[in-house]
């Protein structure tokens, strides 16, 4: 008798199941939402949010052929999901529902896709896949840019392009802005840094990555990246501290450190004057703290609850055109993430932001610390940069600074939250990973892949 074909079902099930098809929506995911800009710019903002609607789609598909593997409570952090239900809450007294409805969608996809990328590949097969896509869209900026300031000598308008990497920059590549440029190149920077100590890659991919990053970033002239760069290289110096301590002394070393952070931050806020002269963003700061001037009071009529969940403005809501009235400017945001959300949601929604993105920064921070593996190092790194970057801009509350944010989150609580004491009554989490103290061979992936 002929063997009956299997069910459609089932063969679908087991395609969103294997590791071939995580890999794959591991790489789409992660260029999708690092190149959103120019996706959006060529094909157009329908054509962005049915790829991103696709992923989010996709996503569940995953989650529901791999069920077996995770339960319920073990999806996303309970942080997370406290800042989603308040920021949906919104919907209730914004001055426009169907905008604030809308980005709020786009908040909570963004999640998912992030919380589907966490499950399904562990901390090491992210970065490399991160490392694979930032190298290639890095490379088109920066070839991009050679194009349009040597070759051609023509702006490119569409793209945001100047053509000034002849003059040495600012260049903002494929990412819209120098800063958003910037930005990414710190995070490509923290990500082929972790590639080369695992030796996941070869030693000449690795040092053309790291001269790639590094040659972007100080052609996007971006004082931004400096501050971000200056603080991950003090965070990276004081987790190598921790981690080279013996057992017994890192509790008092912890608290050590973080008196020193304390400090630091008392006194950088104390000479702020005289920091911004040495390292040029006067300028900057003048625009930033004209907007932020502008913003505060705005709050005091909406402290508690804000005037609604938006992400990036809507230029025609209020207060988001009051604001650019008053300042004839076109701002996007406020340029600066905690106080973004402090004006669309409250210190209610600041004070859940703060609490999800302070537990996954003290999770990973404690993981780091006590791991054998360099690997682990990436997320509290990446969580570091992504904080003091939202000092300056809000691109954490949107796009691939979200996309990072929550899936750093999940990854910090897969081993390290009040889910894990549950391991005894529903068996073993997916998506965690087994690493060797150093070198690129894996353990045993409980992630399929």
């Amino acid at each position: 008798m002929s063997e009956q074909a299997p069910h459609p079902a089932t063969g679908l099930s087991a395609l969103l199941a294997s590791t071939p098809f995580a890999r794959a929506y591991t790489h789409t995911a992660l260029a999708a939402v690092f190149a959103a800009f120019a996706v959006e710019r060529i094909a157009g903002s329908v054509a962005l949010a049915t790829i991103l609607g696709g992923l989010a789609v996709l996503g569940v598909g995953i989650l529901v052929a791999r069920r077996a593997e995770y339960s319920l409570v073990r999806l996303a952090p309970t942080t997370l999901l406290m800042f989603l239900a308040w920021t949906l809450t919104t919907v209730a007294w914004t001055g426009d529902r169907g905008r604030t409805l809308a980005g709020w969608v786009a908040l909570a996809g963004i999640a998912l896709i992030a919380v589907v990328v966490a499950l399904v590949r562990d901390t090491l097969q992210i970065v490399r896949a991160l490392g694979d896509v930032l190298r290639w869209l890095l490379s088109i900026s920066l070839g991009i840019e050679i194009l349009s300031g040597v070759l051609l000598d023509i702006p490119i308008p569409f793209l945001g392009i100047q053509g000034r990497i002849a003059e040495l920059g600012p260049i903002q590549g494929i990412f819209g802005t120098r800063n958003m440029l910037g930005f990414a190149t710190v995070i490509a920077l923290i990500t082929f840094l972790i590639e080369y100590r695992t030796l996941s890659v070869r030693t000449g991919v690795a040092l053309f990555s790291v001269i790639l990053g590094g040659v972007t970033a100080v052609l996007t002239d971006s004082p931004t990246v400096f501050v971000v760069a200056v603080a991950v290289a003090l965070v990276t110096a004081a987790l190598v501290v921790v981690r080279n301590a013996p057992p017994e002394r890192r509790r008092v070393l912890q608290w050590v450190l973080g008196a020193i952070v304390v400090v630091a931050g008392v006194t950088g806020y104390a000479l702020r004057s005289t920091l911004i002269g040495v390292i040029g963003a006067g300028t900057d700061l003048s625009l930033r703290t004209d907007l932020w001037s502008t913003l505060v009071p705005l709050v005091r009529f909406r402290p508690v609850y804000g005037w609604g969940w938006f992400g990036p403005w809507a230029p025609a809501e209020f207060p988001f055109n009051y604001v650019n009235a008053v300042l004839r400017e076109s701002h996007a945001s406020a340029l600066n993430a905690y106080l973004d959300v402090l004006v669309q949601a409250g210190w209610v929604g600041l004070l859940l932001f703060l609490a999800f993105a302070g537990v996954a920064l003290l999770r990973s921070w404690l993981d780091a610390s006590q791991r054998r593996s360099v690997v682990y190092a990436w997320t509290p790194l990446i969580l570091v940069a992504l904080l003091v970057d939202s000092l300056f801009e809000s691109f954490t509350l949107s796009g691939f600074g979200w996309f990072l944010l929550v899936l750093c989150a999940v990854r910090a609580g897969q081993s390290r939250s009040w889910r894990e004491r549950m391991r005894s009554l529903d068996g073993p989490p997916g998506g965690v990973e087994t690493l060797p103290a150093a070198g690129g061979v894996q353990g045993p992936d409980i992630s399929r892949g």
